[in-house]
């Protein structure tokens, strides 16, 4: 598997808080729709680091998978 990231998530614009995200401010993941490459994925606590770019697919078995409480804790 080959590592994609984006390097500065900053200089991307729309990001949106994802809904499974913890109500405080200690655990938010944010996500950017529409991206042509994929899916990126940041830490709201460091916006100017790296985002994760994830595969549609991947991206889309990622959610069903947390939506089903199919992770490992």
């Amino acid at each position: 598997m080959t590592e994609r990231t984006i390097p500065d998530a900053a200089a991307l614009r729309g990001w949106r808080k994802s809904s499974y995200s913890n109500s405080d401010a200690g655990s938010c993941l944010e996500v950017l729709d529409h991206h042509p490459c994929g899916v990126p994925v940041r830490d709201s606590k460091n916006p100017q680091g790296p985002a994760l770019l994830f595969s549609p697919p991947g991206w889309s078995s990622f959610i069903s998978a947390v939506k089903a409480d199919g992770l490992p804790g």
